[in-house]
């Protein structure tokens, strides 16, 4: 395949196959907003929630970030409450 020729030939285009089919990594954090989109509740849900200790925050700068573990820990700890 020469430097100018826009289409791969077979080979190339097999070799490039693998990792068009690989998803991306789960984040492990999120911001408030997308948290909050996560969950289905409000961005002020989501703050007094945090303002409660019931969902763990991580400051990066001016940035807070929600552990994608803590939503899953909240949510497992409501459905123990919830269901004995």
């Amino acid at each position: 395949m020469s430097a100018w020729n826009t289409r791969p030939d077979q080979s190339q285009a097999s070799l490039d196959e693998p990792s068009a089919k690989r998803a991306a990594p789960a984040p492990i954090t999120v911001r408030v907003p997308e948290a909050a989109r996560l969950l289905g509740i409000s961005r002020s849900r989501i703050y007094e929630l945090i303002t409660s200790g019931d969902i763990e925050t991580v400051k990066l700068g001016r940035a807070t970030l929600v552990p994608v573990s803590g939503l899953h820990a909240l949510i497992d700890r409501l459905r123990r409450e919830q269901w004995g």
